[in-house]
């Protein structure tokens, strides 16, 4: 194994174990309502991005071509953040977060559209088998229990479709400058409704959101950093990692133990990953 690649798969396990931990947070802070939560996250990840463009003596200005793109993706990324955080408090932080990793099967779909990529019968398969175990985790029919899980459900599809606007943007845009228009996009959707709906914080409350926003842009920079390093058909596979990541934190600092239908989701999911993953390395 080279070099690159070790730092690129340490760099992405790394990304996981941080939006794990934001997971965490996000939970810990659950009375919080939903966009005062998202607004923390962005600000943080908008001074960050901002000091990083302005480190790399890099333009704020987005160039023509890419300003829709830009824009789709900053859109779909905040849909994908608010259910995601939605879910994340109303259901264990394991299953919101096998959800949102949903979102490589969803930019395989969209790629499609997007890019004009074509999808083999291998890719459909395997997008059904992830797609099969994502109905474990979800338990349709199970009234309102199941609505949370629904909309981490939407969460992970708006997450692979902003995805998949990142990929028609590469190499035109900086990645930092992707970031920082996507935070300043979400902070300013978010503000209204946080005001709106504000509760005023409470000193653990205001310490969980700090974390979150922490959290969130140290996952962001690793990622940033792995894929760098090595290739998404590399080390993407271990980004599944936050999955266990996520349920020791869930079971450690919140009681929460899965049962055994999303045990079988998790399984069914990762084991697709696994096999588009090495499928991939052997294209």
């Amino acid at each position: 194994m080279n070099n690159d690649r070790t730092r690129g798969i340490l760099f992405i396990i790394g990304a996981a174990f941080c939006f794990a931990l934001m997971n965490l947070f996000v939970r810990m802070s659950a009375e919080v309502p939903v966009f005062e939560q998202c607004f923390f996250r962005n600000i943080v990840g908008l001074l960050i991005a901002a000091v990083m463009v302005l480190r790399g003596k890099s333009s704020f200005v987005c160039p023509k071509g890419a300003r829709l793109g830009v824009l789709l993706r900053s859109v779909f990324g905040t849909i994908g953040i608010a259910a995601n955080y939605y879910a994340i408090d109303h259901m264990d932080i394991s299953d919101a977060s096998m959800l949102n990793k949903l979102s490589p099967f969803f930019a395989t779909i969209f790629s499609i559209w997007v890019l004009g990529e074509a999808a083999k019968l291998k890719d459909w398969v395997i997008l059904m088998v992830a797609f099969s175990g994502a109905l474990l985790v979800i338990k349709p029919g199970g009234g309102m229990a199941s609505l949370p899980a629904f909309i981490g459900f939407i969460g992970g599809a708006a997450a692979g479709l902003a995805y998949t606007y990142v990929r028609s943007i590469s190499g035109q845009v900086p990645k930092w400058l992707i970031i920082f228009y996507f935070s300043a996009f979400s902070c300013l959707v978010f503000l209204p409704f946080m005001i709106a709906t504000y509760k005023p914080l409470t000193l653990a409350q205001l310490l969980s959101l700090v974390g979150v926003g922490v959290s969130a842009s140290g996952g962001q920079i690793c990622i940033t950093s792995a894929y760098t390093y090595a290739p998404a058909r590399d080390i993407s596979v271990f980004d599944y990692s936050q999955v266990i990541f996520a349920a020791l934190l869930g079971f450690v600092f919140l009681g929460q133990l899965p049962d055994s239908l999303s045990i079988a989701g998790y399984v069914i999911i990762i084991g697709a990953a696994v096999w588009k993953w090495y499928s991939g390395l052997k294209a």
